[in-house]
């Protein structure tokens, strides 16, 4: 099987180190569309790599520029496959919440926010506002 080696992009220690052309800043690392998780993060080290000089110039402005729009573009097309119910539970889990927690916030019987977090009950249009409204998401985050 073959593996893909991950380049770095470059540590740059001074400006007079960065590559004045847009042509030689693709030598570095090629601005081109992002497909995956490995190119935006060798875009975004390539990012992090030139944010931090002040005064590019118009080639270098333009290089990063491109960078910058592969790397957004492709997080927005981004989606990860997340069920309603994974979402509830990083919430629940990173809110330090409980099934009884989830029970007040729904309004119902005290046994039904651990019955939606074992999965037993389906998380419902009214419970997904709910929810929504809670932890200040869409409601669609939960459907």
């Amino acid at each position: 099987m073959k593996t893909k080696t991950r380049r770095r992009a470059p540590k740059y220690s001074s400006y007079e180190a960065v590559p004045s052309t847009y042509l030689a800043l693709c030598g570095e690392w090629l601005a081109r569309p992002i497909h995956d998780g490995t190119a935006s993060a060798e875009a975004t080290e390539m990012i992090d790599a030139l944010a931090v000089f002040q005064n590019l110039n118009e080639e270098q402005s333009d290089y990063l520029d491109a960078v910058s729009h592969f790397v957004t573009e492709y997080e927005g097309d981004y989606t990860p496959e997340v069920s309603g119910l994974e979402a509830l539970k990083h919430l629940v889990e990173e809110n330090n919440l409980s099934g009884a927690d989830i029970s007040r916030i729904l309004g119902g019987s005290r046994l039904l926010g651990a019955m939606i977090l074992r999965g037993e009950r389906r998380i419902t249009a009214d419970h997904a506002r709910k929810f929504g409204a809670y932890f200040k998401v869409s409601p669609g985050t939960f459907l």
